[in-house]
C-alpha cells in the first residue's frame, strides 16, 4: 500500500498511529498500549474511561443507567458508594451491574420509584495494581409540577400605560423553557415595545388597543420528560378613549439605581434592562471603566439583553444600561462579579517509571477562590494511606524517588472550592519489560519514486528502548543525514528512490534486551501521461481525438478513466475509448467543454485536461511555417548495461522539414532537473543507440529541429538506472601542503557522482617519505576532498597518490605527485651583512646566504628592515618608522633607494619561508652624504616702497647637509612681459631676512631664489613683486613726440606716453577754419569692443587648452616658457643614481590655477612657485585715422633679452589685455 505524507513528529494519518509507549524521567507518560499483543501479561492499573456526568438528572419514567467503565491488565473489579457507604448491589433485587464493567442498571419501570434512588454515588475500579474511583455522580429525578389553580381576573388599562404580565412558573427539574402563546398555540409577538424577560414575565412598555385580546397564556416545557404546562389565560383590555399623557422612561427590571450580578466563569453572562415610557424607550450598553469584549458580546431580545459568552474573571465591572426617548433617559449600572469553579492548568498525567527511576505528579488548578488541593492514593487520603518512601507531597506536586515495582497505585488529585471540584486519577505505574516491537513482521510497503516512504516500527518497553535502523543484513545504523528518524520508532526516507528498495530492520534496545523487526521496501515507477490531450479547435461535424498515452509501472495496473466537465462522458456512440484515444465524431456544439483523462493505480492518480472548442466551418487557411511540434511517445528497447536504444515518434515539422533531432539525458540520481547533450542524430531518423555511463539513473528526452529553428523538448522518456561498476577514473588535482609544522594535508577534486559509477564513493588515501625507504601507508576516507597527515618531520618531501573507489571496486592505478609537511619559521639569520653607500640617496646591501637546511621550507626571499635614526627631539615626538624591501628568490644583494641625504641609518636582514621570517641578523648602521637642498619653505616680499623690496624666507625643510649660502636672483619685467637684465646674488646661510634698494619705482620684479650646500644648489623657489607709485609723477602724466601724416580722407596720429597703466586716451581734433571739435572714445566704439571679445575668447581657450594638456601629464605653454627662462644655474641637480625606475620634477604634476598664485600677503609656499599668470600691462603706441578710426595695431617696444635667455612664461589675462588697450 502506498503511505500518505506525515509530519516529522509523532503525529501519523489516522488508522496507522503505532501504538507506542513513551518513557520520561520526570515527568508524565502517555498510557500503556491495550495492544493483544501485551494485554496477555503485562500488568497496568486501572483508568477510568467512561462515567456519567457529576448532576445526572434522570427520566423517571426510564430504568436508572449510572454509567462507569475502565480499563486495566488484569481488569478491574468494580464497586459502588451511596451517599459516603458502600452500596451493595446483591441485596437490591432491581439493582444489576453490566458484565466486564462497571455501570449500574435500576430497572424502575416494573416496580420501584426514581425517587428512592436519589443520592450521590461513586465508582471505584481496582486491580492488584490500585484503585481508581469516579467523580461523585448526583443523582435527581426530573420534575414537571402543575401551574397552581388560581383565578386571574382581566386587567383593563388605558391606551398608553405600561404592564407586566406574570409567569411565575412552577419549580422544575432542570428549570422549564418559558414561551407565550394565544389559545391556537402561535407565538405572541414581541418588538421593543413588548418583550419577554430573563424570568419570563411579559413586559409592555406601553399598551396600545390592538393589545387587547382574552389569551395571554405562559406555557412551560420540561424538555427532560417532553411535556408543556400551560397556566390559566389572562385577558386584557386596553381602552383607547384618551391616550396617557408622554413620560420619559422608568426601568420595570432591575429596580432601582443600582443592582448585583454574580456569574461563574465559563457560562454565559446574561444582564437584562427592561423599561416603560411614551414614547417606546431604547437601551443602550456600556461598560464602565472597559469595552465590551469583541466577537464574545451578544444582544438580545431588541437589545434589553446583553449576553458575553465564555465569560472569565477579566469581564468582571461595571455595566450601565441607558433607556432613553425622547422626553429624557435614565440609567442603571450592574456590579458584575466573576466567580470561578476550579479548572485545570495541569492535570496529573499516567506516569510509567522502570524500577530505580524517579518521576512526578503534578495537580495545578486554579479558580475563585483559589481551590484546595487533596491527595488520595487508591481512594483513600493519602493521609492515612501506607506510608510509601519513594513519595514526597510538595503542595501540588509528587515527588517520586528510586521507584519500586510493587509502589504501583492509582493517585487522585482533588481540587475543590465552594463552586464546584475537579477529581483526576493518575496512576504510577513501575514496569520492567524487556523491547517488543508491536509492528507485524516482513510488512510490504510499497511507494512510488521520488516520494516520501514511512516505515512502522511500533515499540514498547521499560526503560524506554532506544530505536535503530539498519538496511539489507550487514548495513549499518541509518542516520539522520538521509533519513528522519521519529521518536514513535518510525523511519522516514524523505525521497525515495529506486535505490531505496530493500528490507529494513528496525532493533529495540534497553537494559533488559533486545527485540528486532524485519519490512521490506518497494519503489515503483510514477504513472505518467507521456502524450497529453491537448486544446482542440473543430468544426462542427467533424472528429476529434484526445490522446491519453500512459507509462507506469509494470507491477502496476492502471484504470483510466475519461470525464467531460469533471462528469462522465455521454453515453452516445459518438463517443469511442480504446487503448490511448477518445475519438469524438460528427462534433456537435454541445460537445464543447473540458476532457479529462485520469489513471489511477493502488499507489497514485494522475490526470490531464483538454479544452474542446466547436466552431462553424472556414474556409482552409494557408499554411503556417513555424517550428517542429516536439517529438512524443520516447520508448526505450535493448537495454544494456553500457547501452540503450531510443525510439520516438516525430511531431508535426509544420510545412518545414526536421533536418535533425538532439537528445538530451537528465541524471535524477545525482543532478536531478538537470539536462545534457547526449546525441544528434539525422532528421531523417526515429532511432539512437546510446552509450551509457554506470550507475547512472538516466531519463531521455528529445529536441527536433528544422530551418526554422528548434521545438520544445519532448516529455521524459522513462527512467533507466544502468549498473554500476568500478570507478574509471581517480580525483584530479592532488596536492599535498602542511598547514602546520608537523603535518601534511592532501588535498584534491572529488569525482562528481555521474562519475562515481557505484554506490559507496570513497577515496585511497597513500603516502610516504620521497627520500625514505617506508613502505606506503594508505587509509580509506569518506567522499570528501582532505585528509590530514599528523606527526610528519617538518618540510620533508612526500609521494602521494588518491585512488577512487566504490561499492565494487578500485579505480586504476592513480599517479604519484609530490607535496612537503608543514613549513616551520627559519632557524638562522643571514650573515655578513654589508652596506656600500652610493649615493646620498642609495645604498647596496649584500649578505651571505643562510644554509638550505635551516629554512625549514620554501625560500621566498629575503627582506631587509630599514630605519633612519631620528633626532632626540624626533624621536619623543613619534616612534621610529622602519621600512621593508622584499627581495625575491636567492638574491644576495639589494638596492636601498629614496633614503634620507645626511642621515645615519640602519638595517638588518631576514630570510623569508613561506611559514613567515627568520630571526633578523644584527643591525648594521650607515651614512648617507649630503645632497642639495630642498626649496626654502616659504618666500614672501613685505614692505614695498618706491625703489625697495624687502625680502623674507623660511629655510628648507630638509636642508640634506649643512647650508653654505642662499642665492637670489631677479629682473624686471615690462609692461610686454619681457623680462631685462638677471641679477644674481649671495646671501649668508644664516640670514632669513633681506633687502633689495635701487629698484626702478612701480616695477614688476620676478625673483628666483634657493640654498646651497657643498654639493650644490637645491630646488629653487619663484616670487613676484612690484615697487610702489610714485605719487608725483603719477598724477601728471607725459605725452610726447605727437605726430601727424595726413591722407586725402585720413590721417595717422602718434604719440609716446609715459605714467600710470590703465588709462583712457581722447582724441581731439578739428577741420581748419572752424571751430568745431570731436572727442572720440575708442572704448565705446563697436568694433574695438567686438575686438576685445574675439580677443578675450582666445586667450581663454588658450588656457581651456593648457589646463587639459597639464592634467594629462604633458607640459603646457607657460611651462615651457617658464622652463625656457628659467636660470640653467639652479635647475635642479638629477643624478644617475642607480635606483630603480625614473625621478621626475615634482612640479610638473601640479594642477594649473586660475589667476595669480600670489597670496594677498605676497607669501609663496615653495609647492605654489610657479610663475603667475598676471598681466604685465602694455605700452602704448597708438595710430588713429582723421575719422577716428583705428588702423593700427598696438605694440610695445621689445627690450634685449637678460644674458641668461630668460623669458616671461605670462600670458595675458582676458581683464588685463582688455585694460591694455584702453
Amino acid at each position: 500500500m502506498q503511505l500518505k505524507i506525515m509530519p516529522k513528529k509523532k503525529h501519523l494519518s489516522a488508522g496507522r498511529v503505532p501504538l507506542v509507549l513513551f518513557l520520561c524521567q520526570m515527568i508524565g507518560a502517555l498510557d500503556v498500549p491495550l495492544d493483544p499483543k501485551l494485554l496477555d501479561d503485562l500488568v497496568q492499573p486501572p483508568t477510568i474511561t467512561q462515567q456519567s456526568p457529576k448532576d445526572y438528572i434522570i427520566d423517571p419514567r426510564e430504568n436508572i443507567v449510572i454509567q462507569c467503565e475502565a480499563k486495566g491488565k488484569p481488569p478491574p473489579s468494580f464497586s459502588w458508594t451511596r451517599n459516603g457507604t458502600h452500596f451493595d448491589i446483591d441485596k437490591d433485587p432491581l439493582v444489576t451491574m453490566k458484565p466486564g464493567s462497571g455501570t449500574l442498571v435500576i430497572n424502575i419501570i416494573t416496580e420501584g420509584k426514581a425517587e428512592t434512588y436519589e443520592g450521590v454515588y461513586q465508582c471505584t475500579a481496582r486491580n492488584e495494581r490500585g484503585a481508581a474511583i469516579s467523580n461523585n455522580i448526583v443523582v435527581r429525578p426530573s420534575r414537571s409540577p402543575l401551574w397552581t389553580k388560581e383565578r386571574l381576573e382581566p386587567i383593563t388599562l388605558r391606551n398608553g400605560q405600561s404592564l407586566v404580565l406574570p409567569c411565575r412558573p412552577p419549580i422544575g427539574l432542570p428549570p422549564a423553557i418559558i414561551f407565550w402563546m394565544d389559545n391556537s398555540f402561535q407565538r405572541l409577538p414581541q418588538s421593543e415595545r413588548v418583550s419577554q424577560g430573563l424570568n419570563g414575565d411579559l413586559y409592555f412598555s406601553n399598551v396600545l388597543p390592538e393589545d387587547t385580546r382574552e389569551d395571554y397564556i405562559c406555557y412551560a416545557r420540561f424538555n427532560h420528560t417532553q411535556t408543556i404546562q400551560q397556566k390559566q389565560p389572562i385577558s386584557l383590555k386596553v381602552i383607547s378613549a384618551k391616550p396617557s399623557k408622554e413620560r420619559p422612561p422608568t426601568f420595570l427590571t432591575p429596580e432601582g439605581n443600582e443592582s448585583l450580578k454574580e456569574e461563574l466563569r465559563g457560562n454565559v453572562l446574561s444582564l437584562e434592562c427592561i423599561a416603560e415610557g411614551l414614547p417606546t424607550p431604547i437601551i443602550y450598553w456600556i461598560k464602565e471603566d472597559g469595552t465590551l469584549p469583541v466577537n464574545r458580546t451578544f444582544y438580545r431580545n431588541f437589545k434589553k439583553t446583553l449576553q458575553i459568552t465564555q465569560v472569565t474573571e477579566a469581564d468582571s465591572g461595571n455595566y450601565q444600561c441607558i433607556a432613553k426617548n425622547p422626553l429624557g433617559a435614565v440609567h442603571h449600572t450592574i456590579a458584575v462579579t466573576v466567580k470561578a469553579a476550579p479548572y485545570w492548568i495541569a492535570a496529573p498525567q499516567n506516569l510509567v517509571l522502570s524500577p530505580g527511576e524517579n518521576g512526578t505528579l503534578i495537580c495545578r488548578a486554579n479558580g475563585n477562590p483559589k481551590p484546595r488541593i487533596a491527595w488520595l492514593t487508591n481512594g483513600v487520603p493519602i493521609e492515612i494511606a501506607p506510608d510509601d518512601p519513594s513519595r514526597k507531597i510538595d503542595g501540588d506536586t509528587i515527588i517520586f524517588s528510586n521507584v519500586q515495582e510493587r509502589l504501583s497505585a492509582v493517585y487522585q488529585c482533588n481540587a475543590s472550592n465552594e463552586y464546584g471540584y475537579l477529581l483526576a486519577n493518575a496512576f504510577v505505574n513501575v514496569l520492567a519489560e524487556p523491547p517488543r516491537i508491536l509492528t507485524s513482521a516482513n510488512i510490504l510497503y510499497q511507494v512510488i519514486a521520488n516520494r516520501p516512504a514511512f516505515l512502522d516500527c511500533a515499540f514498547f518497553g521499560s526503560p524506554l528502548p532506544a530505536i535503530e535502523w539498519f538496511k539489507g543484513t550487514k548495513g549499518s545504523a541509518l542516520h539522520e543525514d538521509i533519513y528522519v528518524l521519529h521518536d514513535n520508532g518510525t523511519l522516514e526516507i524523505p525521497v525515495a528512490q529506486k535505490d531505496s528498495t530493500g528490507t529494513y530492520t528496525c532493533v529495540a534496545r534497553n537494559k533488559l534486551g533486545m527485540a528486532k523487526n524485519e519490512v521490506h521496501l518497494e519503489i515503483k515507477d510514477p504513472t505518467r501521461i507521456i502524450k497529453q490531450p491537448e486544446h482542440a479547435v473543430v468544426q462542427r461535424g467533424s472528429r476529434v481525438s484526445f490522446d491519453c498515452k500512459l507509462k507506469h509501472d509494470p507491477t502496476l495496473v492502471p484504470t483510466v478513466m475519461w470525464l467531460k466537465d469533471h462528469g462522465e462522458l455521454p453515453n452516445e456512440e459518438r463517443f469511442s475509448i480504446d487503448k490511448d484515444h477518445l475519438v469524438v465524431t460528427d462534433v456537435s456544439d454541445d460537445d464543447g467543454g473540458t476532457y479529462t483523462c485520469t489513471a489511477n493505480t493502488t499507489l497514485d492518480s494522475v490526470s490531464a485536461s483538454a479544452v474542446l472548442r466547436v466552431v462553424a466551418p472556414t474556409p482552409t487557411p494557408a499554411p503556417i511555417y513555424d517550428v517542429p511540434n516536439p517529438p512524443f511517445d520516447l520508448e526505450l528497447t535493448n537495454q544494456l548495461d553500457d547501452s540503450v536504444q531510443l525510439t520516438w515518434t516525430p511531431g508535426d515539422d509544420n510545412n518545414s522539414p526536421i533536418t535533425k533531432f538532439i537528445i538530451e539525458y537528465e541524471d535524477a540520481m545525482h543532478e536531478a532537473g538537470v539536462w545534457h547533450h547526449q546525441a544528434e542524430v539525422s532528421g531523417t531518423q526515429t532511432t539512437a543507440q546510446l552509450k551509457l555511463s554506470p550507475y547512472v539513473n538516466y531519463s531521455f528526452r528529445v529536441m527536433a529541429e528544422n530551418n526554422i529553428g528548434r521545438s520544445l523538448p519532448s516529455e521524459a522518456s522513462e527512467q533507466y538506472l544502468t549498473k554500476a561498476a568500478e570507478p574509471d577514473q581517480n580525483p584530479t588535482a592532488v596536492e599535498g601542503l602542511g598547514t602546520e609544522p608537523d603535518n601534511l594535508v592532501i588535498t584534491w577534486k572529488p569525482l562528481n557522482g555521474f562519475e562515481s559509477n557505484g554506490p559507496g564513493l570513497q577515496y585511497k588515501v597513500s603516502w610516504r617519505q620521497k627520500d625514505g625507504d617506508d613502505e606506503w601507508t594508505s587509509v580509506v576516507v569518506a567522499n570528501v576532498s582532505k585528509y590530514i597527515v599528523s606527526g610528519t618531520p617538518t618540510f620533508v618531501p612526500y609521494l602521494i597518490k588518491v585512488q577512487s573507489l566504490n561499492d565494487v571496486g578500485f579505480a586504476p592505478e592513480p599517479a604519484v605527485v609530490m607535496g612537503h609537511s608543514g613549513e616551520d619559521l627559519p632557524m638562522v639569520a643571514p650573515g655578513n651583512v654589508r652596506v656600500n653607500v652610493v649615493n646620498s640617496t642609495l645604498a647596496e646591501v649584500h649578505w651571505d646566504p643562510v644554509p638550505l637546511k635551516s629554512i625549514r621550507g620554501h625560500l621566498q626571499g629575503y627582506r631587509i628592515y630599514y630605519w633612519k635614526v631620528q633626532s632626540s627631539s624626533k624621536r619623543n615626538r613619534r616612534h621610529i618608522e622602519k621600512k621593508i624591501l622584499t627581495f625575491q628568490g636567492s638574491k644576495t644583494h639589494g638596492m636601498l633607494p629614496g633614503l634620507q641625504p645626511y642621515s645615519h641609518y640602519f638595517l638588518n636582514v631576514r630570510v623569508v619561508n613561506g611559514k613567515g621570517e627568520g630571526p633578523a641578523s644584527s643591525d648594521r648602521g650607515f651614512h648617507t652624504p649630503e645632497g642639495v637642498p630642498s626649496a626654502p619653505s616659504s618666500l614672501k616680499i613685505v614692505n614695498p616702497t618706491l625703489d625697495s623690496l624687502t625680502l623674507e624666507w623660511d629655510p628648507p625643510s630638509h636642508p640634506n647637509g649643512i647650508l653654505t649660502e642662499y642665492t637670489l636672483k631677479y629682473q624686471p619685467i615690462n609692461s610686454t612681459h619681457e623680462l631685462g637684465p638677471l641679477v644674481d646674488l649671495k646671501i649668508p646661510a644664516n640670514k632669513t631676512r633681506w633687502t633689495l634698494k635701487n629698484l626702478n619705482f612701480s616695477t614688476r620684479y620676478k625673483f628666483y631664489f634657493y640654498a646651497q650646500t657643498s654639493v650644490g644648489s637645491g630646488s629653487q623657489i619663484t616670487e613676484e613683486a612690484i615697487t610702489t607709485v610714485d605719487e608725483v609723477r603719477a598724477g601728471n602724466p607725459r605725452i610726447s613726440n605727437l605726430t601727424a601724416a595726413a591722407a586725402e580722407t585720413y590721417a595717422n596720429i602718434s604719440w609716446e606716453y609715459e605714467g600710470p597703466e590703465h588709462v583712457k586716451f581722447y582724441v581731439e581734433y578739428g577741420v581748419a577754419g572752424t571751430m568745431a571739435s570731436r572727442q572720440v572714445d575708442i572704448a565705446t566704439q563697436g568694433w574695438f569692443i567686438g575686438l576685445m571679445c574675439a580677443v578675450a575668447l582666445l586667450i581663454l581657450i588658450l588656457l581651456i587648452v593648457c589646463f587639459v594638456r597639464r592634467n594629462k601629464g604633458g607640459k603646457y605653454p607657460v611651462k615651457e616658457k617658464e622652463d625656457a627662462h628659467a636660470d640653467p644655474e639652479i635647475q635642479p641637480m638629477k643624478e644617475d643614481d642607480g635606483t630603480f625606475g625614473e625621478y621626475s620634477d615634482a612640479e610638473d604634476h601640479k594642477p594649473l590655477k586660475k589667476g595669480s598664485r600670489t597670496p594677498s600677503d605676497r607669501t609663496v609656499e615653495k609647492e605654489n612657485s610657479d610663475d603667475s599668470l598676471v598681466d604685465y600691462g602694455e605700452g602704448v603706441n597708438g595710430q588713429f585715422n582723421e575719422d577716428g578710426s583705428f588702423i593700427g595695431q598696438y605694440s610695445g617696444k621689445k627690450e634685449k633679452e637678460p644674458a641668461e635667455g630668460n623669458e616671461s612664461s605670462e600670458a595675458p589675462s582676458p581683464v588685463n589685455a582688455m585694460n591694455s588697450f584702453v
